[in-house]
């Protein structure tokens, strides 16, 4: 088929009802290919030491006590053991019974000293006391794992 002088590429593409049959697809996988893009640079960005943060864990000492008025030092560590000044050291009661919660921060040497009196039920052996860290201002530490629990034993 020849076209006529008359018949122009803008009348053409105008009479041209197939345009829009590939179009959804097209747009399928271009969304596709970009959401993959997307994943692979983010897993990239997320790999790069300078964006992660530093998980603190707390070593208390000592690790098991009795009821009654006790001086635990917690020490704040940073993944390496070193020691991580200027955190909020938080004991709550966990299985065992506290009154109240307990903070402290911890020096330059990373040791909080903080005073607590654990209590255990009438018929219960043994308990355990929950410590929280809040991590200095402005660092890029954070406590989102777990922390060593403090264990309340009967004598």
């Amino acid at each position: 088929m020849t076209d006529s002088p008359a018949r122009s590429p803008l009348n053409r593409f105008r009479e041209d009802e197939r345009a829009i049959e590939g179009l959804p697809i097209r747009l399928v996988i271009a969304l596709v290919v970009g959401v993959a893009s997307l994943s692979v640079m983010m897993s990239m960005i997320g790999g790069i030491q300078g964006l992660a943060v530093t998980e603190l864990d707390a070593e208390p000492a000592p690790e098991v006590t009795t009821p009654g008025e006790q001086t635990v030092d917690v020490a704040v560590v940073d993944p390496d053991g070193g020691p991580v000044a200027d955190a909020t050291v938080i004991v709550r009661a966990g299985s065992a019974g506290l009154d109240g919660v307990a903070t402290a921060t911890t020096n330059e040497t990373g040791i909080a000293t903080i005073d607590v009196t654990p209590e255990l039920g009438p018929n219960q052996a043994d308990g355990t006391l929950t410590i929280d860290i809040k991590p200095p201002a402005g660092s890029d530490y954070a406590d989102e794992r777990k922390n060593t629990e403090i264990l309340v034993v009967r004598e």
